[in-house]
């Protein structure tokens, strides 16, 4: 038979055990982490000084490269990801430019009460 002190006796060794569980967890997480951040720190500087020794042997032309092409109109347009459809004058494209999966109209909502 359970009594009071049994009760407490059992919950007090669940407690302490379950303490001491998440001590030594949360120990073993947290070396992980470290030896995880210590071996991407030695990573990333073994990357920079490999790419500071290519950067250094390196012809000048090719180590400042343009990647932008806002100076340049002519070849910013030519690198458009997703150019866009122009309408005609009356509003509505030409029907051979329209898509077969395309609705002829546009959808429109009734207005009004729908439960009636």
């Amino acid at each position: 038979m359970n009594t009071i002190r049994s009760t407490w006796i059992g919950w007090g060794t669940l407690i302490v055990a379950g303490g001491g569980a998440y001590f030594f967890a949360k120990r073993s997480i947290n070396a992980d982490k470290q030896a995880r951040h210590e071996a991407d720190l030695k990573r990333r500087r073994l990357n920079q000084s490999i790419s500071e020794q290519s950067t250094a042997s390196s012809p000048p032309t090719q180590r400042h490269r343009k990647a932008d092409h806002a100076g340049s109109p002519s070849t910013e347009a030519s690198h458009d990801p997703a150019p866009i459809d122009h309408l005609s004058d009356n509003g509505k494209r030409k029907p051979e430019e329209q898509s077969k999966f395309e609705a002829p109209a546009p959808y429109r909502s009734r207005k009004g009460d729908r439960f009636s």
